[in-house]
């Protein structure tokens, strides 16, 4: 099933469309025509890459096929740019998985390590990253540990099982003695009326004690409230302060008020004169009652009561010295008032302390009497507590000699019974838990069988790893031509190369030879961890150090490994007859960003 790809603004492309066909599809162009940033544009829509073309807001790859439409679209915003869409590969460890073994171009972090000489475990088993392997582990082995715990009490519960039993069968037996030894005694108790009459008078005389009792602690407190209560109202008596005073204060009130009334009046009367003067002079109006004869120095003028001579200052003065009288008259008068206060609150305070006294004096005298009653009503219930008392010894002792053995043979079988339950409580709760033993065996092995395959995990797939390398490598070596011996993958990742029948570093390495250790120990990867059902496409870039007829060879060795299969290649290469793609039609960038692609 063919698929096609539609590209805009990707990496280096502008706007191009193409067709890849199931097996292999080569890329044939020369440089600078986008064949690396087709392979970006198939990676974007994979999953495992964002490059959207410099300057453009945002790009798109669709992939079609006879079935689905599958569309990415990556934006720029404030210079990050996201992918909005939901790729082909929409697992994010099998998206790791295919950048790292399948996707097979320039900076594929597998090829990039063999080019430093790195260790390769990390870009070798980075997809384990995923799996939790620890964290699950950790899980597993708290809940093996919880099984286990369960296990140990069930085979506990197991082993106890016989001796619960012939605890109960012991308890059962002992419960039919004991109820026929009280059914015996309750034979022999019907046949003495008067020992039941006893027991009922007995109950009665119980009864009427706890009555008793009872009334006594109400007593007993009622008096103590009234004994305090007593004592608080004659210590407030003792503090009370009546004060003693032959004061008439009816009579001094009234005098003193009849005073202010008197300054009151006549202070209204100087006012009534002082006024309408004041506001003759303030008006300048003294020509309305008399006669002014201005001067030079002051105005003379003609007093309108005496008929004297005067000047305006010297009624000024007299004007003034009124204000004086009549605010001296003011003052007398709130003096007047204040004492009148006084001796208004002086009265109330001494009718008030009198009043109190007096009521302290009447409850104090009640209280007493209600003190005398209680105590007496006390004594009598003591005395007929304590004849009831001895009437209750004295029957006691009479009916506790028939009462004590069916009392003990009641309790014991009421113990007896408690036990035979609690017994048969926990035969079940037993039985319950040992029936659980296989399952609990059964979930422990299951449970031991999964922790021992996940820390057998990783050191399997790096055996799978290893296992792949060498198989490739002596693939390898029996289709190219190359200038080592062998090369190995060490149990810890490094790669040792024999030259001449010695160790040899990677640095002597031809750049060809490096990229095809580079491709080898990928697809070692791919191989250790089947990446082939989940990643449909194996992507091939930046081979230019490989001869010309090691890229043939590497091509048909890859073919079957990947449904599709899409590679780079320029025309001085050797054509492949392989399904060609043609990039001329497509519109690229610039040759300087090009170059950077390719």
């Amino acid at each position: 099933m063919a698929w096609d790809i539609q590209i805009q603004n990707i990496a280096g492309i502008r706007s191009g469309t193409a067709t890849l066909e199931p097996g292999s599809n080569a890329i044939r162009g020369t440089n600078w025509q986008g064949k690396s940033s087709f392979i970006t544009a198939i990676e974007t829509v994979m999953g495992t890459e964002t490059e959207l073309l410099e300057g453009a807001a945002e790009g798109t790859v669709t992939l079609s096929t006879d079935d689905d439409t599958i569309s990415v679209r990556l934006v720029r915003d404030a210079g990050t740019v996201t992918r909005r869409d939901e790729p082909v590969l929409q697992s994010e460890k099998t998206r790791v998985a295919a950048s790292l073994y399948a996707f097979l171009d320039d900076r594929n972090p597998v090829r990039e390590a063999v080019r430093r000489g790195d260790n390769l475990e990390s870009v070798l088993t980075r997809p384990l990253d995923f799996e939790n392997i620890d964290e699950r582990i950790s899980e597993l082995t708290r809940e093996r540990e919880q099984v286990e715990r369960e296990l140990e009490d069930a085979e506990t519960a197991a082993k106890q099982l016989p001796e619960t039993q012939e605890t109960i069968t012991q308890l059962e037996s002992e419960l039919t003695e004991l109820e026929k030894q009280r059914e015996t005694i309750r034979n022999e108790e019907a046949n003495e009326r008067s020992v039941s009459k006893r027991r009922e008078e007995l109950s009665e005389l119980k009864a009427e004690r706890e009555t008793v009792e009872q009334r006594l602690t109400r007593l007993e407190r009622s008096v103590e409230r009234t004994r305090e209560k007593l004592t608080t109202k004659r210590s407030e008596l003792d503090q009370l302060d009546v004060p003693e005073t032959d004061v008439d204060f009816a009579g001094k009130i009234a005098e003193r008020e009849e005073e202010q009334e008197q300054l009151e009046r006549d202070a209204e009367l100087l006012q009534s004169i002082y006024a309408p003067v004041k506001r003759i002079l303030d008006e300048g109006r003294l020509d309305l009652i008399t006669e002014v004869e201005p001067d030079v120095l002051a105005d003379d003028v003609t007093c309108w009561t005496c008929g004297s001579d005067a000047t305006r200052e010297e009624i000024e003065q007299n004007l003034d010295a009124l204000s004086d009288r009549i605010s001296a008259l003011r003052t007398q008068t709130r003096e007047y008032e204040q004492e009148i206060t006084d001796l208004q609150e002086r009265r109330r305070n001494v009718e008030q302390a009198a009043r109190q006294k007096e009521d302290l004096e009447a409850e104090i005298a009640e209280l007493e009497s209600t003190y005398k009653e209680r105590e007496t009503s006390l004594e009598h219930a003591r005395e007929r507590h304590e004849e009831l008392q001895e009437r209750i010894d004295s029957l006691s002792e009479t009916v506790k000699r028939n009462d004590v053995e069916l009392t003990e043979v009641k309790s014991q079988i009421k113990y007896t019974d408690k036990q035979l339950d609690d017994a048969r409580e926990e035969l079940d709760r037993l039985e319950t838990r040992a029936t659980r033993r296989e399952q609990l065996e059964a979930e422990r092995e299951e449970l031991t069988d999964e922790i021992h395959r996940l820390r057998e995990r990783k050191t399997e797939l790096k055996r799978r790893t290893r296992e792949a390398f060498d198989e490739a490598i002596r693939d390898i070596l029996s289709r190219f031509d190359v200038g080592f011996e062998m090369v190995r993958l060490t149990p810890e990742f490094d790669l040792v190369v024999a030259r001449d029948g010695r160790e040899a570093n990677l640095t002597a390495l031809s750049e060809g030879e490096l990229e095809l250790l580079g491709i080898v120990a990928a697809l070692a990867g791919y191989t250790a961890f089947d990446i082939t059902d989940d990643v449909p496409v194996m992507l091939l870039d930046g081979l230019g150090g490989l001869a010309d007829d090691n890229l043939q060879t590497l091509i048909d060795y890859l073919e079957d490994r990947a449904e599709y299969l899409v590679f780079t290649t320029h025309p001085e290469n050797t054509a492949f007859e392989q399904h060609t793609i043609d990039p001329t039609e497509w519109s690229v960038v610039s040759p300087e960003r090009e170059a950077l692609s390719d």
